[in-house]
């Protein structure tokens, strides 16, 4: 029997860690070509760029790296250097042929990061805050490992920055934790994109840890 591919449908249908897990697993093999090149995906290239142009510095973490994608973008702008982390151990395996990371670190972010604090002095996110299963919650996990004064660019589906708290997230950070927060909007898919998501909009949260 014939193994379903997983697309887009069944990415934006996910619902746990678990079937995060599962999914990105069976589709790390065949994502670039079968997802970003189809679907002309474009966020982690806007998520990267606006990253430099806030003046984003290395070491960074890419957050939800997956294959690599905004990886490969930071590195293309002169960034590193760069550790990825994801939950799916098959996703950060093809990011790792890219020959662009330090490091990869399998982990799932509601459980943390397995890393020191104030390791990071730039942590970038494309990507994982899209589907809907992941909430502010797990920023508390990003804001340890990064150093003070380190520069953020999180990408979040704009569907789910008030249905999820984000905004109201942000507004208790920036009491104490965070500075110059400010947000970019862009398109999620390319002129080429077609389906019910081709006009999917994202925020790419910029701020910086006090």
């Amino acid at each position: 029997m014939n193994k379903k591919t997983p697309d887009l449908h069944a990415a934006y249908s996910l619902k746990s860690p678990e079937e995060n897990k599962r999914l990105y697993g069976e589709w790390a093999g065949d994502y670039d070509d079968n997802f970003a090149a189809l679907e002309d995906y474009q966020l982690h290239i806007h998520t990267a760029r606006a990253f430099v142009g806030a003046g984003g510095q290395g070491p960074v973490l890419d957050v939800g790296a997956g294959t690599g994608l905004c990886g490969a973008i930071l590195a293309g702008l002169g960034m590193g250097p760069i550790d990825a982390t994801d939950i799916s151990a098959e996703m950060l395996d093809q990011a790792m042929r890219k020959d662009i990371y330090r490091d990869a670190i399998e982990a799932d972010l509601n459980q943390g990061l397995p890393v020191p604090r104030d390791c990071y002095a730039g942590v970038v996110s494309s990507g994982t805050f899209t589907h809907g299963h992941l909430g502010p919650e797990v920023i508390p996990a990003l804001l340890r490992v990064a150093r003070p004064g380190a520069q953020f660019a999180l990408s979040i589906n704009a569907k789910h920055f008030e249905a999820l708290g984000f905004s109201d997230a942000f507004l208790h950070l920036e009491t104490a934790q965070i500075c110059n927060l400010s947000f970019a909007e862009v398109l999620i898919y390319g002129e080429l994109a077609a389906g019910p998501n081709k006009d999917d909009v994202a925020l790419i949260a910029l701020f910086e840890k006090r």
